[in-house]
């Protein structure tokens, strides 16, 4: 039996493609924007600004964090609200380039009278609107940024809707690069068109100071030891095919405990107890076991590892959003697209495309050289 969740966002789900698909020339009718050109907006009135990425997955949504910075940097003294889902709103929290965030709830059973007015309320009045449509294209998010009321809406010009020659809600069109590139250069590109450059497309989560004197305290409380090397394992994965075998990462993180006396640290997420309780039955040290719910505690735990194993999943953008060096194992995924960015982010994939065709030892050398790197 289906659950409540799932038969809302199964109808949602059914009355955006019956919209996009079929129904354009109402939309448009009622929606459409007339195109105009950057130089065509007065900017020194441009002092609130919406921007709307509230329908992405975990790792879609951080690979669009750098988009704030460069808004930021290009608006200093600008009012900036973000539009997030509700699983992801917590990590823009102390975003020192947010102004405001603004949480879309998924799920229908989480709106309240209340919540649907002061939603409304705080995405009204804006002087533009970003749309961050990169990997997919979203009608609520196009809705969103229409009814803030804001006369200038930027998006990308990529993800028609059907007999559509553009995206008709946008009046800023953001070119389109046809070449393959990462995901948060994907995002920036959209911003660079009115001119806000980023010179740091790595994704970020501000950590407070309670936040990380907490994780520090709950490791201790562990068994963390002060002057060892603390590894952690993620072996989860919300696709079967990006997951790397269990014994695997055992065999691994066995090596590095053995060489380094370094520590272990496991965790994996709600419906991966299979998996991580695999890793630990092949582990012959015992490891500090980490596991919660909310995900800034998560980041705030990954913060104080040395190094990370994981697959290619949200985890892995959750610890590359907070500095913490890692190895990921990709599979059918391109890391050339979906990797973070930064030096000590380390994909490993085989010729074959497939997480399982990886050796352990060559994960096992990249994670070393991380752990090198870090001293």
């Amino acid at each position: 039996m289906k659950s409540y969740w799932n038969e809302n966002m199964n109808i949602w789900y059914r009355i955006e493609q019956f919209f996009k698909h079929r129904q354009t020339g109402i939309i448009k009718k009622l929606f459409a924007k007339p195109q105009i050109r950057v130089s065509d907006v007065d900017w020194k009135n441009v002092n609130r600004i919406l921007i709307v990425r509230q329908h992405d997955q975990l790792g879609d949504f951080l690979l669009s964090t750098p988009v704030f910075k460069a808004v930021r940097q290009l608006f200093p003294k600008s009012f900036i609200a973000v539009v997030a889902r509700k699983y992801t709103a917590a990590l823009v929290e102390n975003n020192p380039y947010v102004d405001l965030v603004i949480p879309f709830y998924e799920n229908g059973r989480d709106w309240s009278l209340d919540k649907v007015l002061s939603f409304v309320r705080q995405i009204r009045k804006y002087d533009m609107a970003i749309v961050l449509n990169t990997v997919s294209h979203s009608l609520t998010s196009d809705l969103l940024a229409f009814f803030s009321g804001a006369p200038f809406i930027l998006g990308s010009e990529h993800h028609l809707f059907k007999n559509a020659d553009r995206n008709f809600f946008y009046n800023l069109l953001a070119p389109y690069r046809t070449v393959d590139c990462q995901q948060s250069e994907r995002n920036l590109d959209i911003v660079r068109y009115i001119g806000a450059e980023s010179d740091d497309p790595c994704e970020f989560i501000k950590l407070t100071d309670a936040e990380l004197e907490w994780a520090a305290r709950f490791l201790r409380s562990k068994g963390k030891q002060s002057g060892k090397p603390l590894v952690a394992i993620h072996p989860g994965a919300g696709k079967m095919k990006n997951r790397w075998p269990a014994e695997n990462f055992a065999q691994v993180g066995q090596w590095i405990a053995e060489k380094y006396s370094a520590q272990l640290y496991v965790t994996w997420g709600p419906n991966e107890t299979e998996i991580g309780q695999a890793v630990i039955s092949k582990l012959k040290v015992r490891p500090i076991i980490s596991i919660h719910k909310e995900l800034r505690h998560v980041a705030a735990v990954l913060s104080q590892a040395d190094v990370l194993l994981c697959n290619d999943t949200g985890v892995m953008h959750l610890a590359a959003a907070v500095g913490t060096p890692l190895v990921a194992v990709f599979g059918p995924t391109d890391p050339a697209l979906w990797k973070p960015a930064g030096e000590t982010v380390v994909a490993v994939r085989a010729n074959d495309k497939k997480c399982e065709s990886v050796p352990p030892e060559k994960v096992f050398q990249s994670a070393i050289k991380l752990l090198h790197f870090k001293k």
